[in-house]
């Protein structure tokens, strides 16, 4: 299977996100479940997150969640919550065609950027970011906490 056989398509209903969700465990593994993933799903739909899937016939291939946001930094702008290609089909070309669509979406709904945060330790994904043209402008720092 190669890139240019998938298609794009928007998950909008709750069975389409179950089958997401063993591409998604990928790259979240705390998501407890289906149910929990679909739970989540929900809740973050109600702040406009959408789930965008790269399927071979039903087989999700590869997905992204994502959001309009803006600030005062950015302006308005794509934030990519979660990039991921199944990991027996990685190096095949569907994550460019992921992140090609991603950029084209942010275009379409009037966003001046594209912003994804990854952690320092993802190496392989620094390399895939800059070779689609993502670069390094920020480091996030954060704090846990407790209640």
């Amino acid at each position: 299977m190669n890139a240019l056989t998938t298609v794009a398509q928007y998950i909008d209903n709750e069975n389409d996100v179950r089958r997401c969700y063993a591409v998604m465990a990928q790259l979240r593994p705390h998501l407890a479940s289906e149910d929990d993933f679909v739970a989540r799903w929900r809740r973050q739909a109600t702040d406009g997150y959408r789930l965008l899937a790269l399927l071979d016939g039903l087989h999700v291939v590869a997905l992204a969640g994502f959001r309009v946001q803006e600030n005062l930094v950015h302006g308005r702008f794509l934030y990519v919550d979660d990039l991921v290609t199944d990991e027996r089909l990685r190096s095949g070309g569907h994550g460019e065609r992921l992140m090609a669509r991603l950029k084209q979406e942010a275009h379409v709904l009037g966003c001046g950027k594209l912003v994804l945060d990854t952690p320092l330790s993802n190496s392989l994904g620094h390399r895939f970011y800059f070779r689609n043209g993502l670069l390094a402008s920020a480091l996030r720092f954060s704090i846990a906490i407790t209640q």
